[in-house]
């Protein structure tokens, strides 16, 4: 069906911005994807041209070249009209027909599997980006125009593109540094999958906007005249909350719109760094800034570029105001992200930030290099994707300062595998800001992280359960596999039917890593040595674990870790087992002299610390002098040098000891 409405490109594109030369091959790139597009209707009812117009309207916008206009007017044309990959690069170059290609390939892919569609266009589009970024600009821009219009579609189809944006496309563009892009993609997905709240939330904006907006100006005018005090010039925005973080604070602290409501914020704007940091002082000055709350992404940028010098200070009226402080160049780019580069084209390009380095920052793209290469499962892909790329990060540092990225939640263990692969390998502990840490406890932004390494450690199975990065979980699957592991071939546990099947170990288990060979193990039951001892292969227990023996028929006694999953599925266990025990050549013991200073808590820093390092207390003294010395004596088990240091390291961390010796 042919459309009546006349579309004209002047009323998208502003062609006076251009040169003649260029000029001419956007209006033939417009001519060309409107003849292609004849007759095609968006479900809204325009002409299906108004979509690709509105793309490189938004390319124009940000400032980009003719290549990326003229590729978003043709970028539907490939996968909806009888146009081909080769028409397009015949007519308009190869390098235009690359990106058509890399915007419309990821559209191709069709299943029965929903999922399994989705994360391979995801994949596709992700891909193309590490030859050419802009690919996934146009497709920002693209997806952006259809969540604008998405009130024509069924309601399925809404809640799933909806779903989508949010769960990828919103968190992409928040990783490129657009915050524009993501804060409307967020918002306008929250509005399809959220209508009622949505419409609730915009009823309650609309009535709280006047109170607000009076509220913003007398926060200016006191800034305003306390800067001319100073002789400083900054311009100074009310900033209007989004939507979708107005939901995420609601759900995430079960607030009501009031109490989220109860936040004002404004942005200062200034024309240096220095400028900054002298408008945070009076910030500061006129209110009580929020303890806990300041936070410096001008010292330390987000790996998307992103800087800012953000507080929060209880404002007039005793109401909290979040002020965020930037120079404007860091405005355009915490608004634009990548895309900044084409768009300080408008601006001084002496000021600019090349594009080697905006690329250099944004290094998270090239880990998408080697997920091309050893990843061939896109379901497996959008898990790695959704739980290292599209998540909140932290930044910790190297004790020389360096700056590692790591998703929220990661641990020590996980920043020793992005420090280096071998590092990772032999981490035995770690000290976070100068203190022994479990390997297992979350690492917070800002903290200086140190790796503790072993020449003789090696990787364990229950690192997989604590890491939180795909990079760390594969390296160390592939540790193991070359060494200790051996593949489940059911995750269901068999079940056995008598304790001689069990001791065959019918069900083939994973089996940790032999550390010491097993002829030089002594072990004792009930007291004597010499007794015929077995360890069970379904658990290989090692020196330190906590041990069970069980009495087999003709074969002497198994011993199984106590947590053996195998025990619970023989029938007589309790019968039959046997106390057993690691003889005491395999630790040594050591006395420990420790005096401190006496206060609360002391002695319960002491044994956390001593049970963190996975010794034993045999015996312990304690008693506390006229000067308030508190002197503590006690025998510890300790297997090897290596758990002594650890030891040794963890309690000089303790507050108020004084001392320590041992022998």
């Amino acid at each position: 069906m042919k459309s009546k409405t006349t579309v004209k490109l002047e009323d998208y594109l502003r062609l006076e911005n251009f040169g003649p030369d260029i000029r001419d091959k956007i209006v033939d790139a417009f001519k060309f994807a409107d003849d292609a597009h004849s007759g095609q209707l968006r479900f809204s009812g325009d002409p299906y041209i108004v979509h690709p117009l509105e793309v490189a309207r938004m390319m124009a916008e940000m400032g980009f070249d003719e290549e990326v206009i003229i590729a978003s007017l043709l970028h539907d044309t490939v996968e909806d009209t009888g146009v081909t990959l080769q028409d397009i690069k015949k007519k308009f170059g190869a390098k235009i027909g690359e990106l058509v290609d890399g915007v419309t390939k990821i559209s191709r892919i069709r299943s029965e599997n929903a999922k399994l569609t989705q994360a391979e266009n995801i994949r596709k589009v992700l891909f193309s980006m590490v030859k050419d970024i802009r690919v996934i600009l146009i497709k920002l821009a693209d997806k952006l125009h259809n969540m604008r219009t998405l009130e024509y579609l069924d309601r399925d189809r809404r809640v799933r593109i909806a779903k989508e944006t949010l769960d990828i496309y919103a968190p992409l563009a928040g990783r490129l540094g657009m915050a524009r892009v993501k804060a409307e993609l967020e918002d306008l997905s929250l509005k399809h999958l959220e209508p009622e709240f949505y419409r609730d939330l915009k009823h309650y904006v609309d009535q709280k906007r006047d109170s607000r907006e009076r509220y913003i100006e007398n926060v200016k005018k006191i800034l305003e005249d306390e800067f001319k005090n100073y002789g400083l010039e900054a311009e100074i925005l009310g900033r209007a909350k989004h939507f979708y973080s107005i939901y995420k604070k609601m759900k995430e602290k079960d607030r009501s719109f009031d109490e989220i409501f109860d936040l004002y914020a404004v942005r200062i704007i200034t024309d240096s760094v220095k400028a900054c940091y002298e408008v945070l002082g009076i910030v500061h000055k006129l209110w009580m800034p929020v303890r806990g709350r300041f936070k410096d992404y001008i010292a330390v940028p987000k790996p998307n570029m992103y800087q800012s010098l953000h507080t929060t200070v209880i404002g007039p009226e005793g109401k909290r105001l979040e002020v965020q402080i930037r120079t404007r160049e860091m405005n355009i780019i915490a608004e634009e992200g990548i895309a900044a580069h084409w768009f300080y084209k408008e601006y001084n390009r002496s000021s600019v930030h090349n594009f080697k380095r905006i690329k250099r920052e944004l290094a998270w793209i090239n880990r998408l290099k080697s997920w091309q290469e050893n990843l061939d499962n896109p379901t497996v892909f959008m898990e790695k994707l959704q739980k290292e790329l599209l998540v909140d990060q932290i930044y910790v540092f190297t004790p020389k300062g360096d700056v590692i990225e790591l998703p929220i939640g990661a641990t020590p263990i996980d920043f020793a595998y992005k420090i280096h692969t071998e590092v990772g390998h032999h981490c035995i502990g770690a000290k976070v800001n100068g203190k022994i840490v479990p390997l297992r406890r979350p690492l917070k932004s800002c903290e200086v992280v140190q790796i503790l390494t072993s020449k003789n450690a090696a990787p364990s199975l229950e690192w997989l359960d604590i890491v939180k990065t795909s990079h760390a979980r594969h390296k160390i699957r592939a540790y193991l596999s070359r060494t200790v592991l051996k593949k489940e071939e059911s995750r269901e546990e068999q079940k056995v039917t008598d304790s001689r099947k069990t001791e065959q170990d019918t069900v083939k288990r994973v089996k940790r890593k032999s550390v010491v060979p097993e002829e030089s193990m002594k072990l004792r039951a009930e007291g004597e040595s010499n007794v015929q001892l077995r360890l069970a292969s379904c658990c290989n227990p090692q020196p330190g674990d906590e041990i069970v023996g069980y009495i087999t028929r003709g074969r002497g006694i198994s011993v199984h870790r106590v947590d053996c999953r195998n025990l619970k599925s023989i029938k007589d266990f309790e019968n039959r087992r046997i106390v057993v025990e690691w003889e005491d050549g395999r630790k040594k013991l050591y006395n420990f002299s420790i005096d401190a200073r006496d206060r609360s808590g002391l002695l319960m820093d002491i044994t956390t610390a001593i049970a963190g390092a996975n010794a034993n207390i045999l015996e312990m003294q304690l008693k506390v002098n006229k000067k308030s010395i508190a002197q503590m004596r006690f025998n510890i088990k300790i297997s090897d040098e290596e758990q002594l240091y650890i030891l040794l390291e963890s309690l000089k961390s303790i507050r108020d000891i004084i001392s320590i010796n041992y022998t």
